[in-house]
């Protein structure tokens, strides 16, 4: 195949998202929180997947007629942001003033967040927390906190947004990738896992995905705080 029409297939295959993001939607709808999360999983890996094919495969020489970035930005908030967002507010576990706070921030605070050219840093990780709703709120379905816990969270998540704490791309930040890689592909297995048992307390895709979490949202802080070697 051709440099063009394997430009031209990266492009398609990130548009692919949005297809996923329709289909989770749909079970937003209709309540069924389990299937919701098993395609914002599918597009979890589909987002991980076209970014080495587009840079492989150069896509912004060998086809740019389409803006990948901008394609994937799109999708990213629906599927990372909005969809997440309303399956926390809709499923009942924020209820009142809590939840109709909660979801104005994250889609407010997170839709400023997109659009800041500073996101990215030198090394390609994020300036501030990068807006993965999806994978909080599914470990908030899964772990099921008190109100009051998932509001602090939320909270606390957003205002990190606008700071200037780190927070690792899984494939794109090259220090300590030989373990956040594995951690994000295991944060991926737990998370299918948790949502295909139906968030059953007794599994041990629960744990997995606390540990995996806890490492994911706190690697990049601890690369700030601990020097690298040369």
């Amino acid at each position: 195949m051709e440099p063009r029409l394997k430009a031209l297939s990266v492009h398609l295959l990130t548009a692919t998202g949005v297809v996923l993001s329709m289909l989770a939607l749909l079970a937003a709808v209709e309540g069924a929180w389990t299937v919701m999360f098993l395609w914002l999983v599918a597009a979890l890996i589909v987002d991980g997947i076209d970014g080495p094919l587009a840079r492989r495969y150069d896509v912004g020489r060998n086809w740019p007629t389409y803006d990948g970035v901008q394609m994937d930005l799109i999708i990213d908030y629906l599927t990372y942001v909005f969809i997440p967002a309303y399956a926390l507010f809709a499923s009942g576990l924020l209820d009142g003033w809590e939840g109709w706070l909660t979801i104005f921030v994250i889609v407010y605070g997170s839709v400023i967040y997109f659009v800041d050219t500073r996101m990215k840093t030198k090394d390609y990780s994020f300036a501030g927390f990068p807006g993965c709703w999806n994978m909080v709120v599914l470990v908030l379905f899964a772990v099921r906190p008190s109100e009051t816990v998932i509001l602090i969270i939320t909270l606390l998540l957003t205002i990190a947004m606008f700071t200037n704490l780190k927070f690792i791309h899984p494939v794109r930040t090259k220090r300590w990738r030989p373990l956040s890689l594995p951690m994000t592909i295991a944060w991926t297995v737990f998370a299918g896992w948790a949502a295909w048992v139906d968030f059953d307390p007794q599994s041990w895709a629960h744990w997995g995905l606390i540990v995996t979490s806890v490492y994911l949202l706190l690697a990049g802080i601890a690369q700030q705080i601990i020097p690298e070697r040369k």
